[in-house]
């Protein structure tokens, strides 16, 4: 598929989706979240690849919605409307429910639309300039993308509602610490460290880790009785097993 504002490369195992609207700081517009749902649909269904990583062109990962879409458009109850959600809440399931290792690379800054599509991914690291913030309350716009559902769950309703409520702007160091990231490394070893983390991952079956991200996100949204009876009655398809037992009992003759 040829992309508009997606730059889509494979190398590798690992599909490496770029968002790439550098001079807008890779703000969002319905025709860029439809493609980036296609380009996390395009990896999902190629057998060559394993990790997905995504990233963004430029100084910024993602600064949300680009405000200036917004021009002209008349809002009720704070809503963008489902030009834009439709497109979003698609992109996000996507990232969710694809068979492969969804990684963000936060290269700078990940701001309320930016931040609700990572708190999607299964994993991520973050350079150490890169900032975070939820501003839909400076702008007068209700989340409507799971903000206010992903973002308390992650770390912590008190947090949440204070980076929601103020608005403000907070370091990759903290947003590790309240749970949000994985990893927080200088700018310089960023792509290094995401690779050699792709390639922990790819060593191992990829169809057993498909089944265990469906377990976990699945089971998020259990209570633990009903996600314990989900994970015992829940079926996969996993064809390398026998291999590499074989494999490793044959290394311990």
């Amino acid at each position: 598929m040829v992309y508009t504002y997606i730059k889509y490369e494979k190398e590798s195992g690992i599909a490496w989706i770029t968002l790439n609207r550098p001079a807008q700081m890779n703000s969002l517009n319905a025709t860029m979240l439809n493609e980036w749902r296609e380009a996390i649909l395009e990896a999902g269904k190629d057998t060559e690849v394993g990790v997905i990583v995504v990233t963004g062109a430029g100084r910024a990962f993602c600064t949300g919605l680009d405000l200036k879409e917004l021009d002209g458009k008349e809002f009720a109850g704070g809503e963008v409307g489902p030009d834009y959600d439709v497109h979003a809440n698609a992109l996000i399931e996507a990232i969710q429910t694809v068979p492969k290792v969804a990684i963000a690379m936060v290269n700078g800054p990940c701001i309320t639309g930016g931040l609700e599509t990572l708190l999607s991914f299964d994993l991520v690291v973050a350079s150490e300039n890169a900032t975070f913030g939820d501003t839909h309350a400076r702008w007068g716009i209700r989340p409507s993308w799971g903000m206010s559902q992903r973002l308390p769950r992650m770390v912590g309703w008190r947090n949440a509602k204070e980076l929601s409520f103020t608005a403000r702007i907070f370091s990759a160091e903290e947003a590790r610490d309240m749970g949000l990231l994985n990893r927080v490394v200088p700018e310089d070893q960023l792509k290094t460290t995401v690779i050699c983390l792709s390639k922990d991952i790819l060593k191992n079956s990829l169809e057993a880790i498909a089944a265990i991200k469906h377990l976990y996100n699945t089971g998020m949204g259990m209570t633990l009785e009903d996600g314990l009876k989900m994970e015992a009655q829940t079926r996969f398809v996993i064809t390398d097993t026998n291999d590499r037992l074989k494999n490793f009992i044959k290394k311990q003759k």
